[in-house]
């Protein structure tokens, strides 16, 4: 190990080098330290805690500006999207406070990698891939804690100094903290820190060259540090990019509902006539839809896309394969596409929660949100209609 208690080294028994740089990503100190470890080591490839989307947003900091909000929500990515500004636009808000941009320490590894003409392996996994593994792995009963604690940190005005991004860093404190949110969330501690441990070792460990020098998260150091020196067994690629399916006994509750719904409608119909079967259908309708009417109006929807949460959620609440909200989100974007002056504001706005309706992206990300809660309160209400019925 240096001297220098950001620096850990490693040496395998093939007598190649691995150099851990433990950083923080708002450090003016870690992006300094970054430019100084490379330069003085001109290490054979340099790994850093990047994978290809980052490090284009990194390279390109204004496309994230040109998005396609229709094509992201046709696939189905706009939740991942809005975790992910959240995230990103969380760690700016901090790294304003030090002057330095997020993932500083990164881009100038790359530069200085790049200006010597050293080999670049971007060690960490899609975020993308983090974030849906993070969720299909946190049980539904805390899947609201989840949403809670992300939202939660939209009000967290708590400032951050060099002094207090020193003192995180220090091997103790992390330690501490990382158990702390271990207990806290232990599957999101799983994915987020176990498993992006073992990506990054894995990567790390099969770069190429005698001498590597790898830029990760301080985080990160103990649990690459320890899988590379004991030489820990660990998984291919494949499963740790691989996202969890529902298990056959949950898509069969999942549709379970919606079939006795219809099953029960119809045996109304049978028992006491079409009238009385059309009577709890309407009802059915207008509370599932009316109730992702209101949650539409709340979001400040176009008047179209208000129709089309009243047209539609009676539909989506006989399926569970995909709610209101995309097609709600998916319409206001047509209805009002987002201007080019509201994407630049966006990483503001969305801190602001008096700004969220006044900007045109912040506003569909509330017309994939709101409607469906609503919704299935009203859903639960037609429910319990159609069991009086019996």
């Amino acid at each position: 190990m240096s001297t220098n208690s950001d620096i850990y080294r490693l040496h395998l028994p093939d007598d190649r080098e691995i150099i851990l740089v433990g950083t923080a990503h708002i450090s003016q100190e870690s992006k300094d330290l970054v430019r100084k470890t490379i330069e003085e080591e001109a290490p054979d490839t340099v790994c850093v805690e990047l994978d290809e989307g980052r490090m284009k947003s990194l390279e390109e900091p204004e496309l994230w500006k040109t998005l396609d909000l229709k094509a992201i929500i046709r696939q189905k990515q706009l939740g991942t999207l809005v975790a992910n500004l959240v995230l990103g636009s969380y760690q700016k808000r901090m790294g304003d406070q030090t002057g330095v941009r997020p993932g500083a320490e990164l881009q100038e590894a790359v530069q200085i990698a790049k200006e010597k003409n050293i080999p670049i392996v971007l060690a960490d996994r899609p975020i993308k891939i983090t974030l849906r593994r993070t969720w299909s792995y946190t049980p539904w009963y805390r899947k609201l804690t989840l949403i809670g604690a992300l939202i939660g940190s939209i009000f967290d005005k708590t400032e951050i100094s060099e002094e207090d991004l020193k003192k995180i860093k220090e091997q103790d404190a992390l330690n501490s903290m990382m158990a702390e949110f271990g207990k806290a969330f232990p599957e999101v501690k799983k994915v987020l820190i176990d498993e992006r441990d073992q990506f990054l070792a894995s990567r790390i460990k099969n770069a190429p060259g005698k001498k590597i020098v790898a830029i990760v998260g301080a985080g990160h150091v103990n649990g690459i540090s320890e899988i590379i020196e004991k030489n820990l067994e660990i998984p291919s690629e494949e499963s740790l990019n691989k996202i969890k399916k529902s298990s056959i006994g949950w898509k069969a509750l999942a549709w379970s509902i919606p079939v006795a719904i219809v099953a029960s409608i119809i045996a109304i119909g049978i028992h006491s006539g079409a009238a009385k079967a059309g009577e709890i259908s309407l009802q059915w309708a207008m509370l599932t839809g009316g109730g992702a009417m209101l949650g539409t109006i709340i979001a400040g929807g176009h008047p179209v896309t208000v129709l089309v949460a009243l047209l539609v959620a009676p539909f989506t609440g006989l399926t569970p394969l995909i709610g209101v909200g995309f097609f709600t989100a998916l319409t206001q974007v047509y209805m009002r596409p987002p201007r080019v002056k509201e994407m630049e504001r966006l990483n503001e706005d969305i801190w602001k929660v008096s700004r969220w309706w006044k900007n045109r992206v912040t506003r569909v990300f509330l017309c994939f949100l709101l409607p469906g809660f609503p919704a299935i309160i009203g859903k639960i209400i037609a429910i319990f209609t159609i069991y009086k019925a019996f």
